[in-house]
């Protein structure tokens, strides 16, 4: 009777707080397959109109790309035809290069010829260059034996066979502009003659292509060199709001055109296949805050310097997808309330669905004992998601709380390892670290309980630090001590090397730790450390449902001996650290250690050889880990 009476307030709290239950979510969820079978007539028609347009898309495209290949390769290949013509003029002896008069008259025709033509050159075997050169103006000036710098910046003249077709050499910069040349080899009773280049200004070809513009919402481009712009129809809206005036030819940086930065790293369109076959990349691109899409599409043209060009042009999206807007439309118009229906079914899916993710999510980092990470679930307005969540957030406070007192590095390790078998009590050789601070007791005296408590959880934080930065496991606070150990419960053959890194690493922190108290004239500390290694029992030691993970044996007294001997040593330092021979015999060529040499410690029959270690420790395995001459250690 009771049980119905709660479930009945829980009804009703339920129903107040406008909270639902997941079996209603589910039901409703399944008004989508109503939608989905309406939905699969739809995509039947749609898909069909889809691909007939398209079809019209990839032709358009391919036809503005092919016209603009065309203007280029109309303006260059004359250009190699004539020097080809004028090869076989020169092997057929109709010119000679000894006849300059005669050579002018057939290198002035080639240029009237071809106006695109900005200087012809005629270079002998003995590297002497003679030709003709037209100015802007058009006229033509003949130059023999050598041109004006000004003239011969504009060609290169590449390495090339006797029996070489014309050859597109790279493309020049000079004064502004780019050049493009091609060579032929002349060839005289089987014998190299000399060269004869052509170049052309990518200036008429660029104007060329920028006649094909087609308004103020498409833009012509070259670009060559992969990043060097030579030809662009909209320079001067780049230009607004510039100081500095955009000259051709310029990087694409530099010429900072939103859309041709992200020409290279946006992936090609899919739905262009037939124009990917025909080599055309098509690209949609969005430029900027504004989210304006553009459609760029783009072709390669080789042949015509030593690395392709690419042509293109790039226009908004709106003006060539006028015609997948109306294919849009009409899908969307026959979807209608089934659309509706679904998307509804959708987002409730997504919203029953979305604090199971959060849920998930959080218990990732509860198994890492990450509780940083873990935010408290909001309730929902779902009945058993809302239980859920209210549970959920008990489990991770009690579990913060409980992780307060439990090593989470400890922890990992155990959960790594498998915990029975990794925490049963055996006996291993470990290596032990004690430490504590050097008159600390009369130093707390002057300090209030709070002080006490933040100074010594500054203190342990950095002795912590290094040594979890080791791999060491911290096993317990004694006091103003801490006592850690390397070696389990994950098994390590350089537990010594690794213990004494940190015993290294905690002097280095505890030095600075007092620069910086000395500056705020706060007290300094000063640390003990004894390093130790031998044979002790690790494992969990206790009883009933109270365990400590916890090493024992007389090796750890040793090691708590050995700290507290450091007290014999007269220093200035911040930290003193003392091994034993046992700990050093297990790290070969270790140097910046002195004997401090046999020593009788309390509790042990036998003497026990100890070491000093200073700042500039160091073994061949690991190198040097700090400075020599460091100050911190003795």
């Amino acid at each position: 009777m009771k049980s119905r009476r709660r479930q009945a307030v829980s009804a009703l709290k339920d129903k107040k707080t406008g909270r639902m239950s997941l079996a209603t979510i589910v039901a409703s969820a399944f008004g989508g397959l109503v939608a989905v079978s309406m939905l699969l007539v739809l995509y039947l028609a749609v898909m069909a109109n889809r691909e007939n347009t398209f079809s019209l898309l990839n032709d358009k495209t391919v036809l503005i790309v092919r016209a603009l290949k065309e203007r280029v390769e109309s303006h260059l290949e004359p250009v190699g035809k004539s020097v080809a013509a004028l090869k076989r003029m020169f092997e057929d002896g109709d010119i000679s290069g000894a006849d300059f008069n005669l050579m002018r008259l057939a290198l002035s025709g080639a240029i009237l010829s071809n106006p695109s033509i900005d200087v012809i050159v005629f270079t002998d075997t003995e590297q002497n260059e003679s030709g003709i050169y037209q100015d802007e103006n058009g006229k033509l000036w003949p130059f023999r034996r050598n041109p004006t710098p000004e003239i011969a910046q504009r060609y290169v003249l590449p390495k090339l066979e006797p029996d070489a077709p014309p050859t597109w050499g790279p493309l020049i910069e000079s004064q502004g502009r780019v050049y493009a040349n091609v060579t032929v080899p002349l060839v005289r009773g089987g014998k190299l003659a000399g060269y004869l280049t052509a170049a052309v200004s990518t200036d008429e070809i660029g104007k060329a292509v920028q006649e094909l513009d087609e308004g103020s919402d498409a833009t012509v481009f070259i670009i060559t060199d992969e990043d060097t712009v030579i030809s662009h129809s909209d320079t001067d809206d780049l230009q607004a709001g510039r100081k500095k005036e955009i000259v051709l030819p310029t990087t694409i940086a530099d010429l900072a055109d939103p859309v041709l930065l992200r020409l290279s790293s946006t992936p090609v369109m899919g739905d262009f296949k037939a124009a990917e076959d025909a080599g055309v990349d098509v690209r949609r691109i969005g430029d900027g805050p504004e989210h304006s899409n553009y459609i760029a599409m783009t072709a390669t043209i080789s042949g015509y310097s030593t690395e392709p060009w690419l042509v293109g042009e790039y226009v908004r999206s709106t003006s060539i997808s006028r015609e997948v807007h109306r294919l849009r439309g009409s899908a969307i118009i026959g979807l209608g309330a089934v659309l509706l229906a679904f998307l509804v079914a959708v987002w409730l899916a997504r919203r029953s669905a979305r604090p199971l993710r959060e849920i998930a999510a959080r218990a990732e980092y509860v198994g890492k004992l990450d509780f940083e990470q873990v935010n408290p679930l909001p309730r929902s307005r779902i009945r058993e998601l809302d239980q859920v969540s209210l549970a959920f957030n008990a489990m991770v406070s009690g579990l913060r709380a409980m992780n307060t007192y439990v090593p989470r590095t400890l922890f990992n390790k155990l959960m790594r390892l498998g915990f029975d078998g990794a925490s049963k009590a055996r006996e291993a050789e470990l290596t032990f670290v004690f430490t504590d601070i050097s008159g600390f007791t009369s130093l707390s005296e002057k300090m209030s309980a709070v002080e006490t408590a933040d100074v010594l959880n500054a203190h342990f934080r950095l002795l912590v630090e290094a040594a979890e930065e080791e791999g060491g496991t911290v096993d317990k606070f004694i006091g103003d001590g801490m006592l850690a150990f390397w070696g389990a419960p994950d098994a390590r053959p350089d537990h010594a090397q690794a213990a004494l890194r940190a015993c290294l690493k905690m002097a280095h922190a505890q030095h600075k730790a007092n620069e910086e108290a000395m500056r705020l004239g706060k007290p300094v500390l000063r640390l003990r450390i004894g390093v130790h290694t031998g044979t002790a029992v690790v494992g969990n030691v206790g009883a009933h449902d109270r365990w400590n993970y916890t090493v024992v044996g007389d090796a750890v007294n040793t090691c708590e001996r050995l700290q507290a001997l450091g007290r014999t040593v007269v220093t200035e330092d911040d930290t003193v650290i003392l091994a034993s021979a046992d700990t050093l015999a297990r790290i070969p060529g270790i140097t910046g250690v002195e004997p401090v040499g046999e020593q009788h410690l309390r509790g042990r029959e036998a003497n026990i050889e100890v070491w000093r270690v200073h700042s500039n420790a160091s073994w061949p395995a690991e190198g040097r880990i700090f400075a020599q001459g460091q100050r911190g250690v003795a």
